[in-house]
């Protein structure tokens, strides 16, 4: 199984266990549910903690299911979310380490979170060419605010938990634990007591019904589509991002799904997203070597020799001089040497 189910005491615990990062596959996603299904069906069980295992809460969706079937069969990402909204006992979220993409869409759709210090907290898709597709464009600014949410969702960069705990009026995370360590424990009785607060039967607080506005509107994203427009004129995602978030503050929360879901099934498929999709997974395929372990002792590299100087020779050069290291070059034309 791709999430394990435990139960301590009253608190069930579902942990996502897919090295590397916890990538929510469509086997993960099933797990899920499977878990939130097992513990409302136990009447000792009290409330739910949802975590990962490992390096990571969750780095987001699988991106090796992106434009397959997996990618939208059911529970997708989607459903998992809705499904962790409507579950009848408290779903606190423990982030930890990293919460990425999907991962932090994931989260925002617990009732209650809890992080760990020094997690790294991002909705990067709009480096591949996207812009969060599970609601992260709708909920992200209800718990943060239009502006913060809307720097993170256009530039993609991870903050950390303690960075986004500070900001004023924030609701992303109820809790902070006193260390990465404390973290499991803390989570158990955090849900514990919000079982106790919830025994009475009142409603579970739900970011989706968080007030989403801004004070200058339409004066504020003009000013953020010229941003962005400035910033990266030659991709769609970054000013799509503005659109998405934008619509959050003006539509019903329901109407912003439907219309960040249809911008990111469209950005799917541009030449761009592609691109950058392509570059994601060429970048990591190429810093693995099959049959090399990574604990492979590494020579020291002093000088090198380049054999030719024409173009592409030239540029290794180069490369190799601006990293510090010493290169000779062997060119059999002098003409191509002088140049």
């Amino acid at each position: 199984m791709t999430a394990e189910y435990q139960v301590h005491g009253d608190v069930a615990v579902i942990t996502l266990n897919n090295p590397p990062v916890n990538g929510l596959g469509l086997s993960t996603r099933q797990a899920i549910v499977e878990g939130l299904e097992k513990a409302e069906n136990d009447a000792a069980v009290k409330a739910i903690v949802l975590t990962g295992a490992g390096k990571a809460f969750s780095g987001g969706a699988d991106i090796r299911e992106f434009g397959s079937p997996k990618a939208i069969q059911e529970p997708n990402l989607l459903s998992v979310i809705v499904r962790v909204e409507n579950t009848t006992k408290p779903v606190i979220a423990a982030v930890h380490s990293v919460a990425m993409g999907g991962g932090l869409e994931l989260a925002l759709g617990a009732h209650y979170r809890i992080a760990a210090p020094g997690c790294s907290v991002a909705l990067p898709e709009v480096k591949l060419g996207l812009i969060p597709g599970a609601g992260g464009t709708q909920r992200l600014p209800r718990v943060l605010g239009v502006e913060a949410a809307l720097n993170m969702i256009v530039s993609g960069e991870p903050v950390k938990s303690e960075m986004l705990a500070q900001l004023p009026g924030q609701k992303l995370f109820d809790k902070l634990s006193a260390s990465p360590e404390s973290l499991a424990e803390e989570a158990l009785a955090f849900a514990r007591e919000m079982a106790a607060k919830h025994a009475d039967g009142s409603a579970f607080p739900l970011v989706r019904n968080l007030p989403c506005k801004h004070k200058d509107g339409d004066a504020y994203f003009q000013f953020a589509r010229n941003m962005v427009k400035g910033m990266a004129k030659n991709f769609p995602a970054p000013a799509k991002c503005v659109d998405a978030v934008e619509a959050a503050t003006k539509k019903k929360f329901n109407d912003g799904m439907l219309f960040e879901r249809e911008i990111f099934i469209n950005l799917m498929w541009t030449p761009e997203c592609k691109s950058l999709r392509h570059l994601f997974t060429a970048e990591r395929a190429a810093s693995k070597i099959p049959d090399v372990p990574e604990d492979t002792p590494k020579r020291e590299i002093a000088s090198v020799a380049v054999i030719g100087a024409g173009t592409m020779g030239g540029g290794i050069a180069m490369n190799f001089l601006n990293a510090g290291i010493p290169v000779k070059m062997l060119e059999m034309k002098q003409e191509a040497l002088d140049r």
